[in-house]
């Protein structure tokens, strides 16, 4: 399996816009041969913004940058640029290749 994480500090104030523009996406995730599940995530506030993670799961490594060259992804990320004020700096990309399960 292969975990794929963005954090996100988003700016006070702005949690409700950030969820909301995350449950309304059309990612179409469920259309990726290799896909296995999404969560996004919210931690605990900070004075002045609160993290976030969108965490993915894919069968492997070659699954999820199929996922990022694929028409799918262009879409879900199209309007990305838009949201930029509602956060500290862009997101930071974390990539976990499964080495123990059990």
């Amino acid at each position: 399996m292969f975990y794929a994480m963005n954090r996100f500090r988003v700016v006070r104030g702005m949690e409700d816009d950030f969820e909301e523009m995350w449950r309304n996406r059309d990612s179409q995730l469920d259309k990726v041969e290799g896909f296995v599940s999404f969560r996004l995530l919210r931690g605990d506030p900070a004075e002045d913004h609160t993290p976030y993670i969108s965490h993915s799961i894919w069968r492997d490594r070659a699954a999820f940058e199929g996922w990022t060259r694929s028409p799918y992804f262009r879409r879900a990320h199209a309007t990305a640029g838009e949201a930029k004020p509602m956060y500290l700096g862009g997101p930071r990309f974390e990539g976990f290749d499964t080495v123990l399960e059990g």
